[in-house]
């Protein structure tokens, strides 16, 4: 099998919620339940967070999680992993296998499923990797959350199971009443190690700057995302609010 590898994003920037990265009213800073919980997949051979902050840093690694330094200039978190693949290859001193499994795990979904990760990579795992080189998860809307509010994003898929589009808006519009399922994307990818490059150096594009989505960028120049469908969301926390409510779970158990 080729390697698996969680990359974790944790920036120290966060409007809504600063240093959110290391909240820590559990007993163990907001990043390091995010990596914890990456480690428990059965199929990932390392989880690494990619940061642009010593503090962060310093948290993931005394929770014994192996963290790397990025710059903070960069536009989204793809980009970042490109960076941390790049460290993580000269610190080895040999390249990752072309089509090993880069999972980029979004820093602040504490709670994010663990068999999300491992059906995600096997789903890459199994496509063409010349076709297909990066994949995502989406799952039908939970019934406490508005489909219409742009903060959430929606995925409309084709028969095979490959993304049509992303948008903040309504898709796809039910102008006949047939009550289409509408789908939630979650904010998790996975990629072929040779295309994070190859995206780097993609034009950004119409849609992409329109919508602020990154993932359509590989869309717009042609490339197929293969989607999972699973059936419980796994949000991120934004807001102080959002903490508060994660840290009472987290305190029943």
């Amino acid at each position: 099998m080729k390697p698996r590898i969680v990359i974790i994003p944790a920036r120290i920037g966060s409007t809504r919620f600063p240093r959110k990265a290391l909240a820590d009213r559990t007993g163990q800073p907001l990043v390091a339940h995010v990596a914890h919980q990456a480690r428990a997949a059965r199929t990932i051979d390392r989880v690494i967070v990619a940061t642009d902050d010593n503090d962060i840093m310093t948290a993931a690694r005394n929770a014994s999680v192996d963290a790397v330094m990025t710059s903070p200039d960069h536009p989204n978190g793809t980009s970042r992993l490109a960076e941390a693949l790049e460290q993580i290859e000269e610190a080895q001193d040999a390249p990752l296998d072309p089509d090993a499994v880069i999972l980029n795990v979004q820093g602040d979904e504490p709670e994010i499923d663990p068999d999300t990760i491992d059906r995600l990579a096997d789903a890459l795992a199994d496509e063409d990797p010349a076709s297909t080189p990066m994949a995502s998860a989406c799952s039908p809307f939970p019934d406490n959350t508005d489909p219409n509010d742009p903060a959430t994003v929606k995925v409309v898929l084709d028969r095979n199971h490959r993304a049509l589009y992303f948008s903040r808006a309504l898709i796809p519009h039910d102008r006949t009443g047939s009550q289409p399922t509408i789908l939630l994307h979650h904010g998790i990818y996975a990629y072929r190690r040779h295309f994070l490059p190859t995206y780097a150096g993609l034009a950004p594009t119409t849609a992409e700057t329109a919508e602020s989505l990154e993932q359509l960028r590989v869309l717009e120049h042609g490339y197929a995302i293969r989607m999972i469908t699973v059936q419980h969301p796994s949000f991120g926390i934004d807001t102080p609010e959002q903490y508060d409510a994660f840290v009472k779970r987290h305190a029943q158990g």
